[in-house]
C-alpha cells in the first residue's frame, strides 16, 4: 500500500507528542519478549505444560498490554484468560503471585533483555525530531513506561524532547494510562499549548485510541507490525 506523506503545518500545529516505545525506540519488541516470557513462564507454572496456551505476541500484545501501563497490561491479559489475581502491593518479589509481583517480574525480565541486547533507536523518527525542532515545534516525549527517563538518557537523546511524561509521572499525577489521554494531556501542558494544537505520534492501537479521545489536533499511527487494517480502521495516518 502507498504510504502517506506526514506534513505538519506551523500554522495549525506547535508541538509533536511521540510516544516512545516502537516509535522513537526499538523497544517494543523488547517489551512484546518480556511479556511472552513473563506469561509464558506463569501460566506454565500455572496450570502445567500440556495445558498452557502460551501468550501470542501477534494477537496478545497487541491487544492486551501494547502503550498501557505495565499493572494494567498484567491485569487485562490474566483476565481475558479468566484469572484474577490480587493486586498486591509495589514491594511486592518478582515471584510473587499478584498483580504487583507479576508486574516486577516482568520489569526485571525487560531490564535483563535491555542489558543483553542494547538499545536503538528510529533513525528515521530522530531526524523528524530534529527537523521538527529546527522548524520551531516543541516536542515531548510521552510513554507509560517507567524506564522511560532511563532509557532516553542512556542513548543520549534526552535534549531532544521539552516535556516527558512516562509512568513515573503518571504515577506521582494521579494520572490514568492510555487509551485514557491523560498523558498526553499532560505533555500538551507542560509545552504550554492546547490539545487542538498538538500532534500525537503512536505505534499502539491503545496510544492512537488516548490521541483521539483527547481531542488532539492530528493523530499518526506508526505501522511497525502487522497491524494497518486497524490503522486503517481507525481513519489514522500511517507511515
Amino acid at each position: 500500500m502507498t504510504k502517506k506523506i506526514l506534513t505538519i503545518n506551523p500554522e495549525l500545529y506547535d508541538a509533536v507528542l511521540f510516544d516512545m516505545d516502537g516509535v522513537v525506540t526499538m523497544t517494543a519488541e523488547t517489551h512484546a519478549l518480556a511479556w511472552k516470557k513473563l506469561f509464558d513462564e506463569y501460566l506454565e507454572k500455572r496450570v502445567g505444560s500440556t495445558l498452557f496456551q502460551p501468550f501470542d505476541i501477534m494477537r496478545d500484545y497487541a491487544r492486551h498490554v501494547d502503550g498501557k501501563p505495565r499493572l494494567k497490561g498484567v491485569q487485562d491479559f490474566l483476565a481475558s484468560r479468566g484469572i484474577n489475581l490480587p493486586y498486591g502491593a509495589d514491594d511486592d518479589e518478582p515471584a510473587v503471585e499478584s498483580i504487583w509481583g507479576l508486574g516486577n517480574r516482568k520489569n526485571q525480565i525487560f531490564n535483563e533483555l535491555l542489558q543483553q541486547d542494547g538499545i536503538q533507536v528510529y533513525p528515521s523518527t530522530i531526524g523528524l525530531i530534529e527537523q521538527l525542532r529546527k522548524n520551531g515545534f516543541k516536542t515531548a516525549i510521552v510513554s507509560s513506561s517507567k524506564n522511560c527517563r532511563q532509557v532516553i538518557k542512556t542513548i543520549g537523546i534526552e535534549q531532544l524532547f521539552d516535556a516527558r511524561v512516562d509512568g513515573v509521572v503518571a504515577a506521582g499525577l494521579g494520572l490514568a494510562g492510555k487509551p485514557d489521554p491523560d498523558i498526553f494531556l499532560e505533555a500538551a501542558k507542560r509545552l504550554n499549548t492546547d490539545a487542538g494544537r498538538c500532534v500525537v505520534i503512536e505505534d499502539a492501537l491503545s496510544g492512537v485510541e488516548a490521541g483521539a479521545r483527547g481531542g488532539f489536533g492530528m493523530v499518526v499511527g506508526v505501522n511497525r507490525g502487522n497491524q494497518a487494517e486497524q490503522l486503517r480502521e481507525k481513519e489514522l495516518i500511517w507511515l
